[in-house]
């Protein structure tokens, strides 16, 4: 006979379930992109903005950093829009609650 009852295993896995989603949520790939898309935009950005002469005529006069830190600042402020519009739904699926005599048995090894 099991030490458990079945309203406490019920209880265990409902708890795993919510940590589980909350694990999920917190290391969504959109989270991360945007996050790490935003700060290195920021970075390249203000070395963009601090651009010397020399450097600008290395690049024919087009301020690389500049316009490659905007590009990549505006992509990871899309994904962490995006994950704010739209966050993840708790893929929880309904169960059926067993009746009482209609549980199924396992087969003996």
């Amino acid at each position: 006979m099991s030490e458990y009852s079945e309203h406490d295993v019920h209880r265990q896995v409902t708890e795993l379930e919510g940590k589980s989603a909350t694990a999920a949520r917190l290391f969504d790939v959109r989270r991360i992109i945007g996050g790490l898309f935003s700060l290195y935009g920021v970075i390249v950005t203000i070395a963009g903005i601090t651009a010397s002469e020399a450097d600008l005529d290395k690049a024919e006069g087009i301020n690389i950093n500049l316009w490659t830190g905007l590009g990549m600042l505006a992509l990871g402020l899309f994904f962490l829009g995006w994950l704010r519009l739209r966050p993840l739904k708790q893929g929880v699926v309904p169960r059926e609650e067993p009746q009482e005599g209609l549980r199924e048995e396992l087969p003996e090894e």
